[in-house]
């Protein structure tokens, strides 16, 4: 019986692949089929889902830090959304039972405030799965986001222990013992070497931090995301992630097939999940409010508000909880479900153009921006800078390195990472922070004098976006970037970029010309 659901995943995500969309639509959909099929999920499904949840926690704590979830823009604009949120669900709720729509006339005021609250959060799985494929983890927005959905998952631990009654044990207090015990979490991260004791041990540390945080009467899955942030700070940390990846993908499969097996609507039931579907504008336009208020440049509000506007699993969690409890009809466990497929939907579609939409509108949300943008939103350039390299992961630091040492502190380098900015910078290297997809950015940079300009970029993508906005903004100088597939190659040299290296081909060959050097 499993096969089906294999089979199902990979026709439905394929189909919508070649037409432009991310597979996870597919997926929902092959959810839905397999349940209007009448096919029984198994215990297997459920355990793969949670599995792929509880790895991508993890991974999500290995790219962050404690300090960005102290920050004030994230804290307050958590908190200020899901109040705001709330409170605004219950007037459309008393609204429509007030115009005569049943499903919301026979509301309570608490049932509204359930529903509010649960639709408040956004979907942790969406959203990282967006953010991966698009290389933005560790850009502002990317970090903003990520940082939103770590706080709404401790407010849903506090909901869990408030609303089950099940208060932690007194042993939980030992949980604190995990943070002096960081550096022999880091020793066996050492030891796991790069081959396949690597993956396991990232197993072992998500499943370990799960089962220890739910033996003491902890949400487990914040388990997982406690041990990711403990071991962030690790040099191994990205390595140990990428190793992760491709099963934290595959486990996730099992979560979109889920939702389809919640329950099959009725047209009513779909009717009312399109009503909230339509309120996700809202939803937005909330979270740019409060970004916009606290400081945050345009952008920035405007990619992590469009990120965040979703519904998520956890709210299916809620109306659950409530429905065992007897405070709200099963119907809305549905009408939610619909909500929440819908949502990812509309989420996937448009956050890939994302960037597109703000070139389009930039003047428009640059209304909104504050006057005095916070400290870290401005923007500094090196002096006399003459080559840029945009992208300083592995293969942009080793260019970056190379240029230095040949034609000296011309060459300037550009991450979107904060934190490897300021080590480098620690270091007394040349280089900034940056997101190569900035409009904002490219339009206060001066570009003058720089002849070269390398991007070492994870997606074409992102490659051919930034080259569009150079030569937009009037820049004439050379541009190279690097690509891992033949056909990604001549897709770049289209959209204008002067040479493309692909390092998996090319590489061989420059390590084959070092070598003869020894013996010539």
């Amino acid at each position: 019986m499993e096969f089906i659901w294999i089979l199902f995943a990979f026709i439905c995500g394929l189909a919508v692949k070649l037409v432009n969309l991310p597979p996870l639509i597919g997926f929902l959909a092959a959810g839905f089929i397999l349940n209007f099929m009448q096919v029984q999920p198994s215990s297997i499904l459920e355990h793969l889902s949670n599995l792929g949840i509880t790895l991508m926690l993890f991974c999500i704590g290995l790219k962050l830090h404690v300090q960005d979830l102290l920050k004030r823009e994230v804290w307050a604009s958590t908190i200020g959304h899901m109040g705001a949120w709330t409170i605004l669900i219950i007037g459309v709720a008393s609204l429509l039972g007030i115009v005569g729509l049943h499903a919301f006339e026979i509301l309570s005021l608490r049932t509204a405030a359930l529903i509010g609250f649960a639709l408040s959060f956004s979907s942790t799985v969406c959203i990282v799965k967006l953010l991966e494929e698009a290389g933005e983890m560790k850009t502002r927005h990317g970090q903003l986001a990520l940082g939103i959905l770590v706080m709404q998952d401790i407010v849903a631990v506090v909901f869990l222990v408030l609303a089950t009654g099940k208060v932690p044990s007194i042993w939980a207090v030992l949980l604190f013992a995990l943070i002096p015990l960081r550096p022999v979490l880091g020793k066996l991260l050492n030891k796991s070497g790069h081959g396949e004791m690597l993956p396991l041990t990232g197993l072992f540390f998500a499943l370990g931090g799960y089962e220890l945080f739910y033996l003491v009467g902890v949400k487990g899955d914040l388990g997982a995301l406690i041990m990711g942030i403990l071991l962030a700070s690790h040099t191994k940390a990205s390595e140990l992630n990428k190793s992760l990846m491709n099963f934290k993908d595959l486990f996730l499969i099992g979560f979109f097939l889920s939702i389809g097996f919640s329950a099959l609507p009725t047209w009513s039931m779909l009717g009312l999940s399109l009503i909230l579907t339509a309120l996700l504008v809202v939803k937005f336009v909330l979270f740019f409010y409060f970004f916009t208020s606290l400081r945050l440049r345009g952008r920035t509000s405007f990619l992590g508000a469009l990120a965040l506007s979703n519904y998520s699993e956890f709210g299916l969690i809620v109306v659950a909880l409530s429905v065992q409890a007897g405070w709200i009809s099963n119907d809305w466990l549905v009408i939610l479900a619909l909500a929440v497929s819908f949502s990812f939907v509309i989420t996937s579609v448009f956050y890939r153009k994302a960037h597109s939409y703000f070139r389009r509108y930039k003047d428009i949300v640059r209304r909104y921006e504050n006057t005095v943008p916070l400290p870290e939103d401005c923007f500094e350039q090196p002096k006399n800078m003459e080559v840029l390299v945009v992208g300083l992961g592995r293969v942009g630091r080793g260019a970056f390195d190379s240029l230095t040492s040949m034609v000296g502190n011309v060459v300037a380098g550009m991450d979107a990472d904060q934190f490897r900015i300021k080590q480098m910078q620690n270091d007394q290297h040349n280089v900034f922070f940056g997101d190569g997809e900035d409009v904002d950015l490219w339009e206060h940079l001066d570009l003058s004098n720089v002849k070269l300009i390398l991007l070492a970029l994870p997606s074409a993508d992102d490659s051919v976006n930034v080259v569009k906005q150079l030569r937009s903004g009037g820049f004439h100088g050379q541009v190279a970037a690097i690509a891992r597939y033949h056909d990604e190659r001549d897709y770049m040299l289209k959209a204008g970029i002067d040479n493309v290296f692909n390092f998996y081909t090319e590489a061989g060959t420059g390590f084959a010309e070092e070598s003869l050097s020894l013996i010539r």
